[in-house]
């Protein structure tokens, strides 16, 4: 059975966290938030938050035990980018896009 949790709309831009979320890819569930916890970047802790989320999904919904689940797909996209401008060189502007991401992250058990 799989189950999946999602952040939509997070402050990172996705080149980030994707470089932190390859690492947790076919991991057991509870090793991958151990080396989550180790990996000093935010993107670690919001892809953290997610696995957290996805395992509670799996024990409260699914009835399965969180010791039991690997982490299948571990996948982020580009959400929206907020146009911001910036002071520059002999008064012009430097625009700035800060980029959003939509984590997901699909957990199966291996029965």
């Amino acid at each position: 059975m799989q189950v999946q949790a999602r952040t939509k709309y997070a402050r990172m831009s996705p080149k980030k966290v994707i470089e932190v979320a390859r690492a947790i890819r076919g991991k057991n569930a509870n090793d991958a938030l151990e080396l989550l916890k180790f990996i000093p970047r935010k993107s670690a802790f919001l892809l953290s938050k997610t696995l957290q989320s996805a395992i509670a999904n799996a024990e409260n919904n699914h009835d399965l035990s969180g010791d039991s689940l690997t982490v299948e797909l571990a996948t982020v996209e580009q959400g929206p980018a907020l146009k911001r401008f910036k002071a520059a060189a002999r008064g012009g502007v430097a625009k700035r896009k800060k980029r959003m991401s939509h984590i997901r992250i699909v957990l199966s058990d291996n029965a």
